[in-house]
């Protein structure tokens, strides 16, 4: 299992926690590793096997896939072919962010998955919140 595959119980958890106070997305932009490209071995093992994605609908079916595969319910967006978000914040393979009602990042984990930390960005949501009630 990638690294991950492994966090996204964690990030389900976090999810259903404060899923009624804030807005949560993923953001499923381009395959990190594609069997035309770079493959890892978890990949194989779990027979978890696209292409580089070739149109939208390709993109689209691929994250629909996989998002029922890993039983997520975060609700998932797709990047257009342009890539122009994960250029813009650097998302492949994987990032965490928090993002503010005024459209400012107010967090911006590390380069997942092996520097993604679901714990500090549990705690940035938690202190996103609490500023958010302070101001009520």
């Amino acid at each position: 299992m990638t690294p991950y595959r492994a966090q996204v119980g964690r990030m389900e958890e976090i999810y259903n926690r404060f899923g009624d106070q804030v807005e949560f997305f993923l953001v499923y932009v381009r395959e990190a590793h594609p069997t035309d490209g770079w493959q890892v071995d978890s990949n194989l093992e779990d027979s978890v096997l696209f292409r580089q994605h070739q149109s939208f609908e390709e993109r689209d079916q691929v994250a629909n896939t996989c998002t029922l595969e890993m039983k997520m319910s975060i609700p998932t967006l797709i990047e257009e072919m342009d890539n122009v978000i994960d250029e813009a914040y650097g998302a492949a393979p994987v990032r965490l962010y928090v993002v503010g009602a005024d459209g400012k990042v107010s967090y911006h984990g590390g380069a997942g998955p092996h520097f993604m930390d679901v714990d500090e960005w549990e705690q940035a949501i938690e202190s996103t919140v609490n500023q958010n009630k302070a101001v009520i």
